[in-house]
């Protein structure tokens, strides 16, 4: 099933519930929380605590992307604070398996991110520990950037990767997801859609929620909209309606 994990980066950060709401009603199913330090990539957004201060306000899964050098020292923090999912870069992760581990035991969906210059080979090893595989289709650090072409061959490249090895883990793209640009990522295999400008915008963010997932689900040849039932706030297993990779 495709999804729309609308980027919370791009929203008035003043009514951040109002806005994760409209968004939601739009259709959309994960809030994706991006986390910068300020070293791994130019910019500082959020942490565990706005995760905790979030996780009441929605039913949603709450899927974290750690941009930041020291991910394994903010695990536990952001278990507590009620993350669903967290991804890791495989770019700064010197113990890739064991990080990703260390999410797995603290009963949140391990997800492993790539950014545009690095293969998709280096992933192999762990793919089937993995809930999902993140395609950053821009550099990280600032929303707003230009989609990068090139992502899509990548994208298609994991989906092919991931029917040799029998596995299920999801893909994600995150960065210039836009209205003109979903359509090509979901006929190359994404299924967990990042999008963060193209969503929020004052008096349309549930319209643009709406029309974003009326051509993702074109594209992918899905029928309904139906949205599944998700974990109440705080529990930090996996949504029910996303299956374990490697099974």
């Amino acid at each position: 099933m495709i999804e729309l994990a609308f980027s919370i980066l791009a929203a008035d950060f003043a009514h951040l519930a109002d806005e994760i709401a409209r968004a939601e009603r739009g259709g959309g199913t994960i809030v994706h929380v991006d986390v910068m330090d300020g070293h791994f990539v130019p910019n500082i957004t959020f942490g565990p605590p706005v995760v905790k201060a979030i996780r009441p306000v929605t039913k949603l899964p709450l899927d974290c992307h750690l941009m930041i050098e020291d991910p394994d020292q903010f695990i536990p923090a952001f278990a507590e604070a009620g993350a669903n999912m967290v991804s890791v870069h495989v770019e700064v992760c010197r113990h890739l398996n064991r990080t990703l581990q260390h999410i797995i035991d603290h009963g949140m969906g391990a997800g492993v991110v790539i950014n545009p210059a690095t293969p998709v080979e280096m992933l192999i090893e762990v793919l089937p520990m993995v809930h999902h595989v993140l395609v950053m289709s821009v550099n990280p650090g600032f929303g707003g950037q230009k989609f990068l072409p090139r992502s899509v061959e990548r994208i298609a490249h994991l989906r092919r990767l991931r029917e040799e090895m029998g596995l299920n883990f999801r893909i994600e793209v995150d960065g210039g997801v836009a209205h003109d640009t979903v359509a090509s990522v979901v006929e190359a295999g994404a299924d967990m859609l990042v999008a963060g400008s193209a969503i929020f915008e004052k008096g349309k963010t549930e319209k643009n929620a709406r029309e974003f997932l009326r051509i993702a689900r074109k594209a992918a040849g899905e029928k309904t909209t139906r949205v599944k039932a998700v974990p109440r706030p705080g529990k930090k297993t996996l949504p029910r309606r996303v299956p374990r990779a490697g099974r």
